[in-house]
């Protein structure tokens, strides 16, 4: 491992932190030591790393925002690859958007909107990158990813770069094909259509209003930690069972949001594993359901 990193410094490929604790680079502000985190310059030194890295055989994990993320205490071993430099960028070509992996999803719809765009207005209170959110086919409002998709040029985890197109991603609610091919994300491309600016923004304000009203921005979070179940809302059946404020350790269901887990000083992985267990627990014993997590856990356990 020290001979391959050294080879990446030597290289100038990026920048390469060793023992990095992944709580600086997560929303949750949670999470060990990554063994090693590389932060490429763009998609050559991307490419050239993982290869240099499948040569080797040296695991890899891949990082955007950490929006939907929970790293565990131990952390994870190998390297972490972070999508940064160079692929935050965004063009605007008539209706076409074309989008760096790295760039903010929510700083996106304020974009299009701006350009008199329509279709990503749900993108507006979504926190993370377009690498994230076209990942998980992130959505709101009754819209996501898979509505204005066009295409996503991936790097696959051979190395090797590829296009896929909308029927690749093989899209369903919070999935895509990338849960079940490793790859990283490095730009995507949408097709929005024409509207009323004025119109738009307004409906931007309006989500974001509600967002602030209903959503616990001030402290460290991942957005929602469950999944909706069909025909339902995962925070309506928390509320219910009377769960707004459990805590274990510093890790909160938050009373304003019963979906939310916050970390209220400095919460560890395992203290949102134990509440999100709890959680489950409470609501299938009550009302029969499975709630099924809609963040990623990873890391040594």
């Amino acid at each position: 491992m020290d001979a391959i990193m050294a080879e990446l410094e030597r290289n100038g490929w990026g920048k390469v932190l060793f023992q990095e604790p992944l709580a600086k680079h997560t929303t949750w502000k949670i999470g060990g030591p990554a063994d090693c985190l590389i932060i490429p310059n763009g998609i050559e030194e991307l490419v050239s790393t993982i290869r240099l890295l499948n040569e080797h055989d040296v695991p890899w994990t891949s990082l955007g925002r950490g929006s939907n993320m929970l790293v565990s205490d131990k952390g994870i071993r190998g390297v972490v690859i972070k999508t940064g430099a160079g692929l935050d960028f965004v063009e605007f070509d008539g209706t076409t958007v074309r989008a760096g992996a790295a760039y903010s999803f929510i700083k996106l719809a304020v974009m299009a909107s701006k350009a008199g765009l329509t279709g990503l207005e749900f993108a507006g209170g979504i926190p993370g990158t377009v690498g994230g959110a076209v990942y998980m086919n992130a959505g709101a409002h009754g819209s996501d990813v898979s509505r204005i998709f066009k295409s996503a040029v991936i790097v696959r985890e051979t190395g090797e770069i590829v296009t896929y197109g909308l029927e690749d991603m093989a899209f369903s609610y919070r999935h895509s094909i990338l849960h079940e091919q490793q790859g990283i994300i490095v730009e995507a491309t949408f097709e929005l259509e024409q509207g009323d600016r004025a119109q738009i923004e307004s409906v931007l304000a309006a989500y974001k209003e509600r967002r602030l009203n209903t959503q616990p921005l001030q402290l460290a979070c991942a957005g929602s930690v469950f999944r909706n179940p069909p025909g339902d809302y995962a925070a309506r059946l928390i509320e219910e069972a009377g769960l707004k404020g459990l805590r274990v350790g510093a890790a909160e269901v938050s009373p304003l949001h019963a979906n939310f887990i916050v970390n209220t000083g400095q919460a560890k992985a395992e203290d949102v594993l134990t509440l999100m267990a709890q959680i489950k627990r409470t609501v299938q014993d009550r009302y029969g359901v499975e709630l099924v997590p809609e963040v990623l856990v990873v890391g040594e356990r």
